[in-house]
């Protein structure tokens, strides 16, 4: 009599407690990181009322993160991976206290002190990325890999959604000193949380000189060409198609919705994704991934087309929550296969590599954003992103047909 197959776990990786303090850490990091990006995000437009003002942020972040990313996944793959958590929160911590005390200050006249502390957080994103991704590679075996990587895109991605839903709100109520304030509190749970992972795992050593070590790791994805295209989809989708630091605009110029309106429009695509992330990990391994995988990107793009030309509020907020739900599926195929094809002493620069294609996204996607809305204007800017994105998805589909073809990931 044939055995009947395992039943699929979809609380697998959550029944690991030192797994649960690494989704707490990053909960509450990435949520008072995106709280600061609301806010700062809303004072910059209200001091400058241009739009490229916000790209400026995004680039002021990316230049030391893309920088300083892949020394970060070699110091991953050399140093203790709790230990370079701790020290990376703790410099956004100090990012944070220091916005807090600009609060107190008479009315800034010039939007470069936020430029300054943002290019403080590119720093210690640079680090925190290789290092808390590759812990989290090191607290579950291998068959949970699928099952970890979703509820950590699920916890990034909720982060996104309380981040700055809490920033408008607090912002609108209490101002700065308020908000910043809760950014505060909410790194230092994150400092704690990293000091409650404990890891028998021997740390990797890295004996090969610096240089030497981070060519390996471009190497290695260099040479994963499925994982190589994969990661590239993803960085030029969401670079042209996403827009999502041109909603304090959106907000003020369009939708006349204020900063709690604002709060609600950067949460709903981080909501929409924690609801795609709940039905992915309670539906298990994907069935035909690269299809999947190139349908959904190409879908994200739809969405961003469809926002830019919408003038109501709630037709937007149902755009950016397909938005986000779509986007993490993506997430959830690109952390898996790094995480399955990926040897652990190579984990960390795998990480930074793929963290570099992934700021360069998110940041110089927000710089992108800002210049052709300045050439373009505001809302043909968001509508030429979204095309861009579809035809990356098609020419994706025609020159890499082996992601095409993929079907399930396997983790063991």
């Amino acid at each position: 009599m044939k055995a009947d197959p395992p039943r699929h776990d979809p609380y697998l990786a959550l029944r690991y407690p030192e797994y649960r303090w690494l989704l707490t850490g990053t909960l509450t990091m990435m949520s008072g990181f995106f709280l600061q990006s609301l806010v700062m995000g809303w004072q910059v437009y209200e001091l400058t009322r241009d739009p490229f003002s916000l790209g400026l942020i995004g680039l002021a972040e990316a230049l030391p993160c893309l920088a300083l990313t892949l020394f970060g996944g070699w110091a991953a793959d050399r140093w203790d991976r709790r230990h370079l958590s701790v020290a990376s929160t703790a410099l956004l911590l100090g990012g944070a206290v220091l916005l807090l005390a600009l609060s107190f200050r008479p009315q800034l006249r010039s939007a470069w002190p936020f430029y300054a502390i943002q290019a403080l957080a590119g720093v210690g994103r640079a680090f925190f990325r290789p290092a808390t991704q590759s812990l989290g590679t090191d607290l579950v075996p291998r068959e949970a890999y699928q099952n970890a990587a979703t509820w950590r895109s699920s916890i990034q991605h909720l982060s996104r959604a309380v981040g700055p839903a809490l920033g408008g709100l607090l912002f609108a109520f209490g101002g700065g000193r308020l908000a910043y304030g809760a950014e505060v509190l909410l790194m230092g749970i994150s400092v704690y949380s990293w000091t409650r992972i404990r890891t028998s795992l021997p740390q990797p050593e890295v004996a090969t000189p610096i240089w030497q070590s981070l060519s390996e790791g471009i190497g290695f994805i260099a040479g994963q060409r499925l994982l190589l295209s994969a990661i590239t989809l993803d960085l030029f989708a969401v670079m042209f198609g996403g827009a999502v630091a041109m909603l304090p605009a959106f907000a003020n110029e369009v939708l006349r919705i204020g900063p709690q309106g604002l709060g609600v429009l950067r949460a709903a695509p981080a909501l929409g994704s924690v609801l795609m992330a709940i039905g992915l990990a309670h539906h298990g391994t994907l069935q035909q991934a690269g299809r999947v995988l190139l349908v959904s990107i190409a879908a994200f793009g739809l969405c961003w087309i469809a926002f830019a030309v919408s003038t109501s509020f709630g037709l937007s907020l149902l755009l950016l929550l397909a938005s986000g739900a779509f986007d993490n599926i993506s997430s959830v195929l690109r952390a898996t296969l790094i995480q399955t094809l990926t040897p652990r002493e190579l984990m960390g620069r795998a990480q930074s590599v793929n963290g570099l294609f992934i700021a360069s996204s998110n940041e110089l996607g927000a710089f992108e954003s800002g210049l052709a809305a300045r050439w373009l204007g505001l809302i043909p800017s968001v509508v030429f992103g979204g095309c861009m994105t579809l035809i990356v998805v098609a020419v994706t589909a025609w020159r890499v047909p082996e992601l095409r073809k993929l079907r399930q990931i396997q983790a063991g």
